[in-house]
């Protein structure tokens, strides 16, 4: 066995809640410089006229990287970093940590789990962690895409940047790209839990593997293809809608439409490798921290009620 044991008691939900959060902090600490690139590379190209020639500026995930370090320095990678960690302290612990609490709920607690249920568990927790965290979402985007705005820098810090949206844009340019970014979460959610919950299943019941590090390795892997594949997409006009100047797109739609009238449909993949790297190696680490932080916080509570 790798790593800690399975627990005989099943997790509870609130250790489900901070493993999820936790474990989502350190998967960001570990990929965020792979993030800021994905970001840098959406963006790219979104601001010159359909008739300019196309010289960009960053060329594939590891120039995007050697780029940015040779004109920003290093901590340019970690751009939006407080606000990512911010973000995933109240959006994975709600997307992830309530996940299986919702399945059980539209399941009425019955074994037998149907994809039916496990999509709409994904889509709830998805929107609902949405609804929370979608202003620290657009602060991390916005610092990611800081470096395309020329002279001084857009905002000084994180609480900067909260303050200057909501005055410059209003409140509700903090809950800017809610439609789009509910819309990628319902399908991340569904693609990264629901592909990773039915690969391990399948794993597990046909005894290929035991539930173990390499199994939630492998379950993990599979899960973060599957889903860059369906939501680069959405990711990529999500992304630049929130980013964009308050006059630029009507909507989430008419961003979308731009993108297909000036650049092409090839657009909505741009940055799609960064994305596989930072999602396939964000999802490896989430999904091994989250199990083994969930067996290590049942394993301490256990202890700590056993008599002496």
């Amino acid at each position: 066995m790798v790593g800690f044991k399975p627990t005989e008691v099943p997790p509870t939900a609130m250790v489900k809640f901070v493993g999820a959060g936790t474990a989502a902090c350190i998967a960001d600490l570990i990929t965020f410089p792979l993030d800021t690139a994905k970001v840098r590379l959406q963006i790219q190209g979104e601001n010159k006229p359909a008739a300019a020639p196309h010289t960009a500026q960053y060329k594939g995930v590891f120039g995007t990287m050697a780029t940015m370090v040779r004109n920003e320095g290093p901590k340019s990678l970690y751009n939006g970093l407080v606000a990512g960690l911010q973000r995933q302290m109240s959006f994975a612990s709600v997307r992830i940590g309530l996940y299986d609490s919702v399945k059980q709920f539209y399941t009425k607690g019955s074994e037998h789990v149907g994809i039916g249920s496990r999509l709409l568990a994904g889509c709830t927790t998805g929107a609902m962690a949405v609804a929370v965290a979608q202003p620290t979402d657009v602060v991390k985007v916005r610092f990611q895409a800081q470096a395309r705005v020329e002279g001084a820098r857009r905002y000084q810090g994180t609480l900067d940047a909260y303050k200057t949206i909501a005055r410059e844009e209003g409140v509700g340019g903090l809950w800017k790209g809610t439609f789009p970014n509910i819309t990628r979460n319902a399908i991340v959610n569904c693609a990264e839990l629901v592909t990773y919950d039915l690969i391990k299943d399948t794993l597990l019941k046909y005894n290929l593997m035991t539930d173990n590090l390499p199994c939630h390795f492998t379950s993990a892997f599979g899960a973060g293809f599957c889903t860059t594949v369906i939501a680069s997409p959405v990711d990529v006009v999500k992304t630049r809608y929130m980013n964009s100047a308050p006059s630029q797109y009507g909507s989430a739609i008419k961003c979308a439409l731009t993108m297909l009238r000036e650049e092409g449909p090839l657009a909505f993949y741009k940055g799609f490798t960064p994305s596989f790297l930072r999602l396939g190696s964000w999802n490896v680490v989430m999904f091994v921290t989250y199990e083994q932080l969930k067996r290590a916080m049942m394993a301490a509570r256990a202890s700590r009620e056993a008599p002496f």
